[in-house]
């Protein structure tokens, strides 16, 4: 296999809404009361949400006729979204629209619901901010702190010049401290714990870890927890040595003997224990493999990997039951309740479910946790999406662009009350996978670039970990509310937080759309009364876009030591102090502010 077949684009993709169903719960009915509100360049869609399902296809006609064919906002992977309200902003003026949903459910999608129709209309351009500040603060779930994304881990001890003639192990190593520290992310997930420099397998059959040992314990001084990826395998073990992916050949066959495949993972598990302490390892998840359901990282068949995983878990299981183990860590939402059905035919361990998606918001695998647990009497499998982003293809611009730091907030929010976990992959652009980065914006995966400059994407989960207090409630009215526009607002005392911004799934938009620019008017009420003063961040075109001032200072690959110390000093979120604002005995204050698109805006308000 080469290494431009490992390309994770549309084609390699499996599981997706428009042909790959998943197993188990059966169709669902199409959800009712589809309406479509006309918008400045965009139809706001809302319909009932319907009791088990996953998500939602969205299906658009420009005749009343049809045909009707599932949405595609471009970006490469799972066409459903999980729950509505959805503005479809690929329209032109003019143009009347024919829309139907149906309901996504673990049989694929089932029937349309009944059509509405719309055409983008001259709105007012306007969105409403309602926050109520006087509501009982409840917890805000930090799934975008619990894991994120990294290259594999052996690159701390990476010593040959990287991209751009940088020092990788070191970028690397402080890249995780960067997510650690101002993120405050608590693990990290890399493939390849069994590659040739981490371990060896000697004449006797036995294994050495001691490259392992040398990597963990440079990763553990970060003061990060490791996801113990169980990929790929050791050449040795392989049935088809020959079969490999990414620029490094790591090995993804089926076992030659799938007894010594238990050896492994059980003398991985034991070895592990004894070098950094039983109750340390019972605190580390154990994921088992990554995506097989793509024939680029596996062979197999979906029975093989049910097989792979139950001699794996059984394994790490028998040395210690604390520890979590799961699966299937698909591509694009697949095989989640195919193995959750195994497990519960076979008796089988299952901790959490894990899978990933990309350019767009997760799916809500609720109800087949759910379904399994009420099945088995066991507990409820933990739901962590351990790789989302806004594209799967590797040198995409949409990763470099402002475009992506909206999404991430629309994502984030989305999975707040679905998910466990939502791990952004990945934090570096020091990633070896399909080729180094051939210059400084090259659209990679990272949060951040080689040299650790801080991409929109990352400043969008900054704001979010900036976020103090409790979460109050924030509704988005208007051309766009809740659709286009979306707020998430916390309390803390004599403090709110407001953040508000203006995106789209739509990746024909990956450049901005000044018809969705949006005048967005933010009304705090439940104040005390006093003089606030206002507080605010934005990220969009002008502000906090590192990719920006690289532009206008070159057109080369890398920068010069100069350029470095002019991108450096750029690398920040500057903050403004807005005019204050007087709040009387109505307990109300209002803060007006200009919102591009794509843009982000944080509004702190705090009672002097």
């Amino acid at each position: 296999m080469t290494d431009t077949t490992a390309r994770r684009d549309w084609e390699q993709r499996i599981g997706l809404p428009s042909d790959q169903p998943l197993t188990g719960i059966g169709e669902l009915p199409p959800p009712t009361g589809l309406t479509a509100t006309a918008g400045t360049a965009l139809v706001h869609l809302e319909w009932r949400p319907v009791d088990g399902a996953l998500g939602y296809l969205v299906h658009r006609a420009t005749s009343a006729d049809g045909p009707f064919t599932p949405l595609d906002h471009l970006g490469g992977d799972v066409l459903a979204v999980p729950h509505p309200p959805y503005a479809d902003t690929m329209v032109e003026p003019g143009q009347t629209y024919h829309y139907k949903v149906a309901t996504w459910s673990d049989s694929g999608a089932g029937a349309l619901s009944d059509a509405v129709s719309r055409a983008p209309g001259d709105g007012t351009g306007a969105v409403t901010v309602a926050v109520d500040a006087a509501a009982t603060p409840e917890p805000l779930p930090d799934v975008w702190r619990r894991m994120i994304g990294a290259e594999h881990f052996s690159l701390l001890i990476w010593d040959r010049p990287g991209p751009g003639g940088s020092d990788v192990a070191a970028e690397y190593a402080e890249a995780l401290r960067i997510m650690k520290d101002e993120l405050g992310v608590r693990s990290v997930r890399a493939h390849g714990t069994f590659l040739p420099e981490t371990v060896t397998v000697n004449a006797d059959g036995t294994f050495d870890f001691n490259g392992l040992d040398e990597v963990y314990d440079r990763f553990l001084a970060t003061g990060l927890k490791p996801v113990v990826e169980l990929s790929f395998i050791p050449k040795e073990l392989t049935a088809d040595p020959d079969y490999t992916v990414f620029s490094y050949r790591a090995q993804v066959s089926v076992p030659r003997e799938w007894e010594r495949w238990g050896d492994l993972v059980r003398a991985l598990t034991v070895h592990l224990r004894e070098r950094y302490g039983a109750d340390e390892v019972a605190t580390w998840e154990f994921e088992v493999w990554n995506e097989a359901n793509l024939e680029v990282f596996w062979n197999g068949t979906q029975d093989d990997y049910h097989r792979l995983y139950e001699i794996a878990v059984r394994e790490i299981k028998a040395v210690d039951e604390r520890i979590r183990v799961g699966g299937p860590s698909s591509a694009a939402a697949g095989w989640v309740g195919a193995l959750l059905e195994y497990c519960r035919e076979h008796d089988v361990p299952v901790d959490f479910v894990s899978t990933h998606t990309y350019g767009n918001a997760p799916l809500d695998m609720r109800p087949l946790t759910r379904s399994f647990a009420q099945a088995t009497g066991k507990p409820e499998p933990e739901i962590l999406w351990t790789e989302w982003g806004v594209t799967p293809t590797h040198f995409h611009r949409v990763s470099d662009a402002v475009f992506s730091a909206p999404f991430v907030l629309h994502g984030m929010k989305s999975a707040l009350a679905s998910t466990d976990c939502l791990a952004y992959w990945v934090c570096s652009d020091q990633f070896e996978e399909l080729g180094w980065p051939p210059k400084l914006l090259h659209g990679g995966f990272g949060l951040l670039t080689v040299g650790n400059l801080r991409k929109p994407r990352f400043w969008a989960l900054y704001l979010l970990s900036r976020l103090g207090g409790g979460r109050v409630p924030a509704t988005c009215t208007g051309d766009g509310g809740g659709s286009l526009v979306e707020a998430l607002a916390t309390r803390a005392d004599d403090t709110v937080d407001v953040l508000v911004w203006n995106g789209t799934l739509d990746q024909s938009k990956i450049d901005g759309s000044a018809d969705l620019a949006r005048a967005v008017t933010v009304t705090v009420s439940g104040l005390e009364p006093g003089t606030y003063t206002v507080e605010s961040a934005r990220v969009d075109e002008e502000h906090a876009n590192i990719g920006r001032v690289w532009r206008e200072l070159s057109d080369a690959d890398w920068p010069s030591e100069e350029q470095w110390a002019t991108l450096r000093s750029s690398d920040t979120l500057p903050i403004e102090y807005l005019a204050k604002v007087a709040v009387g005995d109505d307990g109300v204050a209002s803060v007006a502010v200009e919102l591009p698109m794509p843009g982000i805006r944080s509004l702190r308000l705090t009672r002097q």
